[in-house]
C-alpha cells in the first residue's frame, strides 16, 4: 500500500471511477488505472479532500490538475499501448503521467516551470513510476534528441499546433491537445499520416489553461 493511502481514500477512488463511467470513459485500463492512483498525493495536504471530487483543482504556479473524466478523455482518446513512448507537454502535478505509466507506456514529460517540474519529479519516483523521465524546458521544442514519439499530449491550451511537436511523431501517431485561443477549446486528435499529411477530429468543449513557450522564472 502507498504510504498516505488509506482505505477511505480507496473508497472515494472507488465512487471517482463510477462517477466518470456513468459520463462516458469505457476504456477499462483507464478507469482501473484511476482507481488505482492515489490523486490525493497530487495535491497539497490541505485539499485532499478535493482529490476524488471530478473537478480541476489549483496548484503551484498559477497551474491546474486537471478534471479526473478529463484526464481520462485524454487519456481514451490517445490509445494507449503498452510500451509506446508517449511525450507529455506540461506535467503539473504528475498526476497524468502517472495515469499513462499505469497503461504501460514510457512517457517523456516536459514541464516549464521549475517548483511543478521538481515536486512532479520526487513525487513520481516516491511513487515508484521510473517509467516517467521528465524535463523542466519549453514545451514548445519538445524533445527532439528523444523522438519520434508513438503519441503526444499536450495538456494546456494550444492557440496553435507547434510543427516541431508533429516532426516528433511517429507515421500513425496521435497528438491530442485542447486547441483554441478562448476561453474554451475544442479537443483535437491529430493523426499523422503518410508524407506528413495530418487528419483532424473534434471532441468537444474543454477549458485549459494556455500553453505558453519559453520556461517559467526561476524559483
Amino acid at each position: 500500500m502507498v504510504t498516505g493511502d488509506n482505505h477511505r481514500f480507496r473508497g472515494m477512488r472507488k465512487r471517482l471511477v463510477e462517477e466518470i463511467r456513468n459520463k462516458g470513459i469505457k476504456d477499462a485500463s483507464i478507469l482501473e488505472a484511476i482507481g488505482k492512483i492515489p490523486r490525493h498525493l497530487f495535491l497539497d495536504n490541505a485539499f485532499a479532500e478535493w482529490a476524488y471530487k471530478d473537478v480541476a483543482f489549483s496548484i503551484d504556479a498559477e497551474q491546474t490538475i486537471s478534471q479526473p473524466y478529463t484526464v481520462a478523455f485524454q487519456t481514451e482518446l490517445l490509445d494507449i499501448k503498452n510500451g509506446e513512448k508517449v511525450m507529455e507537454i506540461g506535467t503539473g502535478s504528475g498526476y497524468q503521467a502517472a495515469v499513462l505509466a499505469e497503461l504501460g507506456s514510457k512517457v517523456y514529460s516536459i514541464e516549464r516551470h521549475e517548483i511543478l517540474f521538481k515536486k512532479s519529479t520526487l513525487l513520481l519516483k516516491k511513487l515508484g513510476y521510473y517509467s516517467v523521465l521528465t524535463f523542466h524546458g519549453d514545451g514548445y521544442l519538445g524533445l527532439s534528441r528523444h523522438a519520434p514519439f508513438d503519441k503526444i499530449l499536450i495538456t494546456a491550451a494550444a492557440p496553435e499546433i507547434p510543427g516541431t511537436l508533429i516532426d516528433q511523431l511517429k507515421i500513425g501517431g496521435y497528438l491530442v491537445v485542447p486547441y483554441g485561443a478562448g476561453e474554451t477549446q475544442k479537443m483535437l486528435r491529430i493523426l499523422k499520416c503518410e508524407e506528413g499529411r495530418l487528419e483532424k477530429e473534434t471532441f468537444g468543449n474543454f477549458r485549459f489553461v494556455p500553453m505558453l513557450k519559453g520556461i517559467g522564472k526561476k524559483t
